[in-house]
Parts: C-alpha cells; structure tokens; sequence
C-alpha cells in the first residue's frame, strides 16, 4: 500500500505523526519525538475532523494573490487524533464548532480549508 502524502507534497491530507515511546501527538514533521527524543516517529493521514480551538478574521492580505480574498477567515483546530492545525475556514466558523477539511486550492495553492463537519 503506497503512503498518503500531506498536502504539501500535492497530496489530500493533513499528516501527523505520533512517537511510540511516549504517545506524544505533533503535525510538523520531525524524524524525532519533540517530547522524549525517540527516533522514526510513525506518520498517518489525518480523518481532518475536528473542533474549532481560535478563529480570527483576516482584513489584511499578507500579498496580492491574498488581497481579493479579504477578509478571509483563518482558524485553530484540534484535529480528533490529538494534534492542532492551522488552516483556512467558511466564514461563519466559531470556536466549538465541530469541522472537517478538505485540501483546496486557495490563491492557487494548496491549502487546508475547514468546512462545518454534517455530521
């Protein structure tokens, strides 16, 4: 079975990692544990269901491909296996809603956008 790749390899997922030495969660990808140090992590693609931790509203572009975008909707969530991402959202999200994400191309990148998880 081929590996999933994260969306920043072109793939559809978000990926985490988890250490199995001491059970410790993380999205950015290291080839050691950040808690205890242990090497080769496991990877695994996200469900990318979740819940709303921090939502803000974004009125300033950081360049021109974002600037027809604003205001845009920028959001925190706690993915269910126990990791926090970061990644663009419908404009109506509030803190608790339950989402899920899909890749889409956002100022023709590839980028994580939450939509409210049906449910």
């Amino acid at each position: 079975m081929n590996d999933p790749q994260g969306w920043t390899q072109g793939g559809e997922s978000l990926m985490h990692q988890r250490c199995g030495a001491c059970g410790l969660v993380w999205y950015f990808h290291r080839s050691f544990c950040p808690g205890c140090g242990c090497a080769d992590p496991t990877q695994a693609a996200s469900q990318g269901r979740g819940t709303v931790y921090a939502s803000t509203l974004v009125h300033r572009a950081p360049n021109d491909e974002f600037r027809a975008l604003v205001p845009y909707r920028l959001v925190l969530v706690d993915l269910d296996e126990g990791f926090r991402a970061m990644g663009h959202g419908q404009a109506d999200l509030a803190i608790g809603d339950r989402v899920q994400c899909r890749i889409t191309s956002i100022a023709g990148r590839p980028l994580p956008r939450f939509h409210k998880d049906p449910e």
